[in-house]
Order: structure tokens, then sequence, then C-alpha cells
């Protein structure tokens, strides 16, 4: 069986790491799987490509099982699904594609993927939170913390125009949603958890004032720890790193495009960990 990542930039992608040691340690010898370079223009056709996919008339052993999807594609995919769960309608966009009866079903392991780093680091369900970004990763933010039982947050974006989309999802929640620039900076005091979806040491302008917050969830996972992150934990904080959401994300998609449920998370784990100290030491060397 075969699966395979996509998205634009890919070469960074840990997704390969991940997949490719959970079906080493469940023995699946049989399974591979690649990453692909994909944008918006090119994903209706490359998934056209994709033949046989599993479930589908003659289809052998090297059938597609299915996709990881990163950026820019999560949202782009919907229209090109047979069926969407209700998580990826939720959120708005799928990152993971199932082959299986021939037809491509969408989901969002996205959201499991932050309800699990929260649990595995201890962060207990937040009574108010701050969501920095208003990104795709945003919006699984917010259904996660509504699926936590929040139904009220802050989000701090750069230009509020442009944060329709992850408003949309709030609407849809039930959740309140205040939009706010990041010149507002009140909302990250006072709140117990905040969430930034930022990219790589973005939210390290505001390291002082993170460091006043109980814990902080920053999705960067290299180079880490980032400066906001060292800073929640040198004030006693609890932190929580982007691999941990990527790992568990990966785990769910494991999960689903194999039905196998015993997924070697410390097997992944593992794997993970090792490229991402190679990459780091590839930098610095």
């Amino acid at each position: 069986m075969r699966a395979a990542v996509m998205g634009s930039p890919i070469g960074h992608s840990l997704s390969p790491y991940l997949h490719r040691a959970a079906y080493h340690a469940m023995g699946l010898g049989g399974w591979s799987y690649e990453a692909f370079e994909c944008d918006e223009a090119r994903l209706p056709g490359l998934l056209a490509e994709l033949t046989p996919v599993r479930g589908q008339a003659g289809a052998g052993a090297d059938a597609w099982a299915g996709l990881s999807l990163t950026m820019p594609l999560k949202r782009a995919v919907l229209p090109l699904l047979d069926t969407v769960s209700e998580t990826a309608v939720e959120v708005g966009g799928a990152n993971t594609v199932v082959f299986r009866d021939g037809r491509r079903h969408g989901d969002n392991t996205d959201v499991y993927g932050i309800e699990q780093a929260l649990a595995e680091a201890g962060v207990p369900a937040p009574r108010s939170a701050t969501v920095l970004g208003g990104g795709a990763t945003a919006a699984s933010t917010l259904v996660a913390l509504r699926n936590l039982g929040l139904f009220s947050a802050t989000l701090l974006v750069r230009d509020p125009a442009r944060a329709g989309e992850t408003a949309e999802v709030a609407e849809r929640l039930g959740v309140a949603l205040a939009v706010e620039t990041f010149d507002k900076l009140d909302p990250l005091t006072g709140v117990d958890l905040v969430v930034s979806t930022l990219p790589g040491g973005a939210a390290d302008v505001f390291a002082d004032r993170l460091a006043r917050v109980p814990a902080l969830f920053d999705v960067v996972y290299s180079p880490w720890p980032t400066r906001a992150a060292t800073a929640v934990r040198a004030a006693g904080g609890t932190v929580v790193g982007g691999f941990e959401m990527l790992l568990h994300q990966a785990v769910r998609q494991v999960r689903l495009m194999t039905g196998v449920t015993e997924v070697p998370v410390e097997a992944m784990r593992a794997a993970g960990e090792a490229e991402i100290l190679r990459r780091s030491v590839s930098r610095t060397g």
C-alpha cells in the first residue's frame, strides 16, 4: 500500500519519518510513504493521477491508501472529496485523505493532535484562552478548545480582515470570538492558555508578556525551544511544543490509513526527535 504527504513547500516535512517509523514498527513491510511538492493549482490533477486507489476495481497490493495534506491544501481539497468528516467540516479543512471503497474520504487529525498534546503535557481544560494567528491551525485550535468545553476565545491577528474564515469557524461552533490586532496585548494577560499558531519565532516578540501565562502551546517545533517557550518555562508555566501536535495527528492518520488501532507512538516519537536533532546539528555544523 502507498501513502504520501503533499504540500508546498514540502521538503521540511517530518511526516515521512513519522509514518515510515510506524510502518516499520508495525511490520507493514509492503507500505511506503512519499512526499510530493504540490500547490493548489496542481492538486486536482495530482489527485487524479493517484491510481489505483484502495477499493477501486482491479486495485492490487500497490494501491493508494491515503494522503497527509499540509499548507496550502487543507481547504483547497474539500471540493475534491467524496465525503468529509464532521471534524473537517467544522474546521473548514482536511489534512487527511483516506481512500476507501474507491472513494476519497476527508478528515482532520490536527484537532486530535492538539487535544492529545495538551493532555500529554497535563494542561487542564482552560477556562479562558487567546489564540495568536488566524490561519488553518487557529481554526483547528478553536475546535479543540470547544471540545474541551471552552465556548469563548480571543484571536490576535495582524489584520482582522484576513481572519474571516477563522471567524466563520467560530460561528459554526457557537464559540464567541473576539478578534483583536497584535498591538492589543491585554488578551495575553489573565488567561489560562495561549496558543501560538504563528510561524517560527514570530511569537518571540511577545515573550515578556507570555511569561505571565500558566500555559503556552507554541506550534513551532524547529528551532526549539522558541524564546517565548523559554520565557514561559522559566517563569514556571507549562509549555507544549508543536512536535507533540505533529506526532499525535500523525498517529491518528496512521490509524485511519491502516485500520490498525494499536499504533507505535514511541517509535514514531523517537524517529521524529532524531530527525529534528539531525537537522539542528546540520544547521549549526
